[in-house]
């Protein structure tokens, strides 16, 4: 275990280098620049500001002094919000993120499984047909549709949930459901072909033959092997959910990470970009390693170690 996570630690650290180095490139290459506005800046002020960044440094300099502090998580300064560091920015705005995205992830996962187990048990019956209806809705009605759907329901017209903004549990319901509304319509639909293969397998057929109840069967036998799939989409869905925070958090005017990318690219505060990108691409390359070590936890024929090994 030690020789495959040392191994795939070094598949990470890879994968962050060449991140951090196209996304230094794409902001050397993007258009413009940091100090670039409508309200026009004098060439003088424009020089010294480049100077006190250090913008004026040859290219190679500039990189691999960048390339340094993005290993110690140092991101430099943000170029739009005076006497802030990106490191700063992060810390403020990704704990209304995290909350955010759990909670979706969890929806999506207590819903999608119940409603693909539900359809496999009623296969060709009215809850299969139902819940079919209901992800493939949930697949074709992209989250910032669902947002404003959402918003002018529960918020506008029923009055029930606040419309916007960060300020309790209540302000999280409507954007977690709608960042969580097309994962959890994936899940249902992985889940329930999943579990039809499974309860079509010798031993559960054998486990029935043996007297046990449905319940028995369903719960101790097939559950636990028609999830794997659905685990292995945990990657994935990490990825999902917290791409789709950026709009989703613009729409519901919460403070989280999505929201300050947005206004970073708005701003062309190029130092928040990068920082930012490579902070989503660390946590997104960790979650799909962890998913990994739960996915053999689940399976233990599953081997992670070992030459040639089977995931």
């Amino acid at each position: 275990m030690a020789r495959y996570l040392l191994k795939r630690i070094g598949y990470i650290l890879l994968s962050l280098f060449f991140i951090i180095t196209i996304t230094f490139a794409l902001m050397q290459l993007a258009p413009g620049g940091p100090f670039t506005s409508e309200r026009k800046t004098s060439p003088a002020i424009e020089e010294q500001m480049k100077e006190a960044y250090g913008l004026n440094d040859p290219m190679h300099e500039q990189y691999v002094k960048y390339l340094i502090n993005a290993a110690k998580f140092d991101f430099g300064p943000s170029f739009k919000y005076e006497g802030q560091q990106v490191t700063d920015i992060i810390k403020r705005s990704f704990p209304y993120s995290l909350i955010l995205g759990l909670e979706a992830i969890l929806i999506a996962l207590a819903f999608g499984v119940l409603f693909g187990a539900i359809a496999a048990v009623r296969h060709n019956k009215t809850g299969d047909y139902v819940v079919m209806v209901i992800a493939i809705l949930g697949i074709s009605v992209p989250s910032f549709i669902m947002a404003t759907i959402l918003q002018f329901i529960f918020a506008i017209k029923l009055e029930a949930l606040p419309i916007a903004r960060f300020e309790s549990f209540a302000h999280t319901i409507l954007p977690a459901i709608a960042l969580a509304t097309t994962p959890l319509a994936f899940i249902a639909r992985l889940m329930r072909s999943s579990m039809l293969e499974v309860l079509s397998a010798d031993y559960i057929k054998t486990a029935k033959s043996k007297g046990l109840s449905q319940r028995v069967v369903i719960y101790k036998h097939a559950l636990r092997n028609a999830i794997l799939p659905v685990v292995s989409y945990l990657g994935p869905l990490v990825a999902g959910i917290l791409t789709g925070s950026f709009i989703i958090e613009k729409i519901f005017a919460i403070p989280g990470l999505g929201n300050e990318f947005v206004v970073s690219i708005t701003n062309r505060d190029y130092t928040v970009i990068m920082g930012t990108t490579v902070f989503f691409s660390a946590l997104l390359l960790v979650s799909i390693l962890v998913v990994d070590l739960i996915y053999g936890w689940i399976d233990p024929r599953i081997k992670v170690t070992g030459k040639g090994a089977n995931q």
